[in-house]
């Protein structure tokens, strides 16, 4: 049995309506990034903005926070910042008292960098600012959703990391 052209018409119809929903703002991917990046960026800078240097300190301190006292180059690398960057940040981290450095015991030409105790309680309060604040951005989440959001973006920033500090590949 043919199609009618009504019935070619009407299939077709729906064609181009899927392709206008596979084309509609709200399922693009890059546009929900930049909503959400956008918006987190807002309500994240009034949560650090009493750490001297704002949102990177945030990443320092949470980076140190960790474990085993990493060097200024590999915690510039960890938190993706240029190392002479780096060295400001730091040279106010430590100027407030929230990290120091000393050097490296196994290689006494690098500097370890650690978190101090001020810099543990900051750092604390900041997460109490910051997580109400992310708790009004995933307000339409449940408590499952919100922690399988995190886990996959954690999982695509590693990625996205690793892409952005992977030597160019360059053609022959």
């Amino acid at each position: 049995m043919t199609p009618t052209p009504a019935k070619k018409q009407q299939g077709t119809k729906t064609r181009q309506q899927a392709e206008a929903e596979d084309l509609a703002l709200d399922t693009d991917l890059g546009w929900a990034i930049r909503m959400v990046s956008s918006a987190f960026r807002n309500v994240a800078t009034e949560s650090v903005a009493d750490l001297p240097g704002g949102a990177r300190a945030y990443l320092v301190l949470v980076a140190l926070a960790g474990g085993e006292p990493p060097s200024q180059l590999a915690l510039a690398k960890e938190v993706s910042l240029d190392r002479t960057v780096m060295t400001y940040l730091l040279d106010d981290l430590e100027a407030h008292g929230l990290v120091t450095r000393r050097p490296d015991p196994r290689d006494r030409r690098a500097r370890q960098v650690l978190i101090t105790d001020t810099g543990r309680t900051r750092l604390g309060e900041v997460r109490e600012s910051l997580a109400a604040a992310e708790a009004r951005l995933l307000t339409d989440l449940d408590e499952d959703d919100a922690a399988q959001l995190r886990t996959l973006l954690s999982r695509v920033a590693r990625t996205a990391q690793r892409e952005s500090t992977a030597p160019e590949k360059t053609a022959c």
